[in-house]
């Protein structure tokens, strides 16, 4: 059930986007730690930024699309849910199909064109 039940979370967080970044926070790589135990869920994530406008809005969220995992698996737990910025999240978090699909191919490369993640840009 525990397997299952992460499964489901991890589908339910895909529905959450980054309201500035058109990408899930699943796969723009915000989470830390994702466990479930018998009793519990235990959630450790960041943000993009620590200056975040949605810094309140996104965690709220995670813990609305959590219980809703548990309604459709008929289950309750006990969710621990911490926002962290350390480690800071980095463009190296978001997984490869999502970079390919948003045009990102040489993220970590030393190269002579505009780099998307560039705050200097």
């Amino acid at each position: 059930m525990n397997d299952q039940l992460k499964e489901q979370i991890i589908e339910n967080l895909k529905k959450v986007y980054d309201p500035e970044i058109p990408v899930n926070i699943w796969d723009l790589g915000l989470f830390y730690e994702l466990t479930v135990t018998d009793d519990d869920v235990k959630i450790i994530m960041t943000l993009t930024s620590a200056f975040c406008p949605s810094a309140e809005e996104i965690p709220e969220e995670v813990r609305v699309q959590v219980e809703n995992a548990f309604k459709m698996l008929n289950t309750v737990r006990t969710i621990s849910l911490d926002v962290v910025f350390d480690p800071p999240w980095t463009p190296e978090r978001v997984s490869e199909e999502t970079r390919l699909e948003m045009g990102i191919y040489n993220y970590d490369q030393e190269i002579d064109e505009p780099d998307f993640w560039r705050e200097d840009r």
